[in-house]
């Protein structure tokens, strides 16, 4: 690799013109990787043009995961590209054996440290958090000794990335709604035998989004979101009557889909427990994937009320970039840099920094 004309890649979606607007303020470029029938946004509304845009260059495959074939991988490494990883790209991947053996392009970030994103997998993101003492919701390996309102964590038949979650608070409804679920083909048995069955855990909701540098061997909060949610979010606006009549009869099914992402703050006298929670985290990955964490990851959050004082429970991990680009909204990354700075541009500076100081290889892999 080519050190002094280094291309920054991602596929085109998720929070790839974050990435590409990151690469660009650092006078990097880069390339999108687009699925055909999904390119537009890259290849025309964002194409840099002049001093306009941020996309340099777009690939397109028939379907995201042809970008393990050879042909397409050579040409990411003709172009000297570290590549950046984000959900996307293991989900239709699917595959995270072939994503640590089969994708030869350098990458950015700890590769082996994905998998444990997937609650099916051993170890997985409870075995991290319980390593790193950090709280996260109570489970239940058994319906029948459900004794408290929870959230069933399965997903959809159709498209096995998205959620079809449901409440519960008895394992006579825990078998009643699953057993309706399955019937309208919303489920099925052998994903409701994977699911997790996690206490819901009432309070505010906050995804703290985290960069931890290598280099420079610190721990950063880049800034701080919340999510919307379709349908749970429009439901939520109706009156009590309202959702009780629509609820009734199953007419309206509660959906989890990820529709968009609000910028939150947190008390100040809360961030030294976030950053000792970041902390703990960032040591105890080194335990699961060895070098554990590198550059971004985010825990979501909720922050419950006392006794004795508030606390933070993590409800999910994610150990690469969040995808939640309205945290440049929130002061935290100014704070820190004077300016506010979005995780591509962070991972941007931190490739530059590392080109410098001819330690690359200890932020890829």
């Amino acid at each position: 690799m080519n050190n002094n004309n280094i291309t920054i890649a991602t596929i085109g979606s998720h929070s790839a013109l974050e990435v590409a607007r990151g690469a660009k303020d650092e006078g990097l470029t880069n390339i999108i990787i687009c699925e055909k029938g999904r390119e537009k946004t890259y290849a025309n509304y964002y194409k840099t043009d002049g001093a306009t845009g941020c996309v340099d260059e777009v690939i397109l495959v028939d379907k995201f995961a042809d970008i393990l074939k050879p042909e397409i991988q050579q040409q990411l490494i003709d172009k000297n590209a570290i590549f950046i990883p984000n959900r996307s790209f293991e989900v239709y991947i699917n595959n995270y054996d072939a994503i640590e053996n089969d994708f030869k392009v350098k990458m950015y970030g700890n590769k082996k440290l994905l998998r444990i994103e997937e609650r099916g997998a051993k170890p997985n993101q409870y075995d991290l958090l319980d390593e790193a003492k950090i709280r996260y919701p109570k489970q239940f390996k058994d319906p029948k000794d459900i004794d408290r309102l929870c959230i069933v964590k399965v997903l959809e038949k159709e498209r096995g990335f998205e959620r079809a979650f449901f409440y519960t608070g008895s394992a006579d409804n825990y078998y009643s709604e699953s057993e309706r679920l399955i019937k309208e083909g919303k489920i099925t048995q052998e994903g409701l035998d994977k699911a997790v069955i996690e206490e819901f855990i009432i309070g505010v909701q906050v995804n703290f989004n985290f960069f931890y540098s290598p280099i420079s061997q610190r721990l950063e909060l880049l800034g701080t979101d919340t999510r919307r949610q379709t349908n749970i979010d429009g439901l939520l606006r109706l009156t009590a009557k309202e959702q009780s009549e629509l609820m009734s009869d199953n007419k309206v099914q509660v959906k989890y889909e990820e529709a968009s992402h609000t910028a939150v703050t947190v008390l100040e006298s809360l961030l030294e427990q976030v950053f000792a929670m970041g902390e703990r985290f960032v040591q105890a990955s080194k335990k699961f994937a060895a070098p554990g964490v590198i550059g971004p990851f985010a825990l979501q959050s909720m922050i419950v009320a006392g006794p004795p004082k508030k606390d933070i429970v993590v409800f999910d991990v994610s150990p690469r970039f969040p995808g939640s680009p309205g945290i440049t909204a929130t002061p935290y990354s100014g704070y820190l840099f004077g300016k506010s700075v979005n995780v591509g541009q962070r991972i941007a500076m931190e490739i530059k920094e590392a080109i410098k100081n001819d330690k690359l290889e200890e932020i890829t892999s």
